[in-house]
């Protein structure tokens, strides 16, 4: 039987009947819609539609379908009869209760199921995704601590720039992750706004105590305008950005460690349980893990970019085209989550090769700032000090030397502020060392942030908005 069947004096087309279906799709929401008929029912019980006893009856069964359906999801898509999740759960209702499983639509419209429905499955994806991304970061932070004072090149431009600690570079990502989880808090809080009671589009004909429902699936409260509540996507749009923000920090780090482990670099030696080979060429271990990584973004923007084209210029309140908001909802979800799953034990298993690190740092001329510096430090102006130190560096250039190998003769020709102690002020551990404010590369300055970033880490368990929770994604 169909839900709206009454009007209608025609069958529908079969082909238009079975394309209009969301079954096969969001079948993925059935335990939020559990969840949410069940709050619905307590709002019924509360309202006196419903004894104690049938709203009994209703919670417990919906709690049964959900436990029944989670060890076998592959049979909800399979369904012929329903047209769509809230469909499907009340087709089951009825054959578990009878008549009384119809009792729960009293009062509310798929409009509103949806609506929060999508909210509670984001909201739990938000709170496994920034599960995944503490578990990353502390993966980083181990690095971190194992690397010591391991020193590598930095770059801008894709050139050797100064030497920075490994720490430091692996710190940087942190930062980034730590960034990730506050955006995805922030839309968390956002959303937590329970629509239920919003009706069709112009409120419940019922008087409803609307904070019965909002209490019972832990939302701030309810939402305040019916028109925006069951028409509002701003929610999935937000949580698709901020997922576009971790893909492109994953994707950053893929890129780095892509191009650290090329024999050109050699900075890194890729995990072979995350590696694969070639099967033309017996020698290779390819990247694949971080190769893959960095195509994610694309689908996973994508996903950001169809819901926000999906919405664009859409009328008020409830249309059929935001059944096409699910989708790409729940593929950049899983999407999201697989990454990050692989991401912690691929950057655990990572091995670093200080010692090719160390002897990128020690030519190029990556002291060459600490000796600007040194120079200021004896009253050169700046800009005088630029321009000494590149000459001195054009100097060595021209004779296959580091400025640590020229004589204190040969540097006085560039001015005479040179003296003995300008060998020990561009030492690798000087060159790191100048770098002394908060948030440098300085050594003690780096094992300072270190501890804040497991301090940090540390608390976000403790007081994300949204603490980790069990969730059902498909192929999670």
């Amino acid at each position: 039987m169909k839900m709206w069947a009454g009007r209608f004096r025609e069958p529908l087309d079969s082909f238009f009947d079975h394309w209009q279906r969301s079954l096969r799709f969001d079948w993925q929401l059935l335990p939020q819609e559990t969840a949410a008929s069940a709050a619905h029912a307590e709002a019924l019980r509360a309202a006196g539609v419903l004894t104690a006893g049938e709203c009994e009856q209703i919670t417990s069964s919906l709690a049964a379908i959900a436990a029944h359906y989670a060890e076998q999801p592959e049979a909800i898509s399979g369904n012929a009869q329903a047209e769509d999740i809230h469909h499907f759960v009340e087709l089951n209702l009825t054959e578990r209760i009878g008549d009384l499983g119809l009792k729960l639509h009293t009062g509310r419209s798929r409009n509103e199921q949806i609506a929060t429905d999508l909210r509670l499955y984001v909201r739990e994806s938000i709170a496994l995704l920034v599960s995944r991304l503490g578990a990353w970061a502390e993966a980083l932070v181990s690095q971190a601590k194992a690397a010591g004072e391991a020193v590598m090149p930095s770059y801008t431009h894709l050139q050797r720039a100064e030497p920075v600690l490994v720490a430091h570079w692996l710190l940087a990502y942190v930062e980034m992750l730590l960034r990730d989880v506050s955006r995805l808090d922030d839309c968390a809080k956002r959303l937590n706004y329970c629509p239920l009671g919003s009706g069709a589009v112009a409120g419940a004909t019922l008087a409803l105590d609307r904070g019965i429902a909002a209490s019972a699936l832990d939302f701030t409260a309810p939402t305040a305008n019916s028109m925006d509540a069951t028409s509002d996507r701003d929610f999935v749009i937000e949580f698709l950005q901020a997922l576009t923000m971790v893909a492109l920090h994953a994707s950053r780090f893929a890129e780095e460690i892509t191009l650290f482990a090329t024999a050109e670099f050699g900075f890194v030696e890729l995990p072979e349980a995350f590696s694969t080979g070639s099967s033309a060429m017996p020698q290779k271990k390819n990247p694949d893990l971080t190769e893959l990584v960095r195509a994610k973004v694309g689908r996973i923007n994508g996903a950001a970019q169809w819901v926000t084209l999906l919405v664009k210029g859409l009328p008020l309140a409830y249309n059929k085209d935001m059944q096409e908001t699910q989708e790409p909802v729940f593929a950049a979800a899983v999407e999201a989550d697989r990454m990050l799953q692989v991401l912690a034990p691929f950057t655990r298993a990572v091995k670093f090769r200080a010692d090719r690190m160390r002897a990128a740092c020690e030519a190029g001329y990556l002291n060459a700032m600490a000796a600007a510096t040194y120079l200021v430090h004896k009253g050169v102006p700046f800009r005088k000090a630029h321009e000494k130190i590149g000459n001195a560096v054009r100097y060595g250039l021209d004779s296959g030397r580091e400025l640590n190998d020229l004589s204190l003769e040969e540097l006085k020709q560039f001015g005479p502020e040179f003296e003995g102690d300008f060998f020990a002020a561009i030492t690798l551990e000087a060159t790191l060392d100048c770098h002394d404010v908060t948030g440098g590369t300085a050594r003690h300055r780096v094992k300072a942030a270190l501890a804040d970033a497991e301090r940090r880490i540390e608390t976000l368990k403790e007081t994300s908005v949204i603490q980790e929770v069990e969730t059902t994604h498909a192929g999670a």
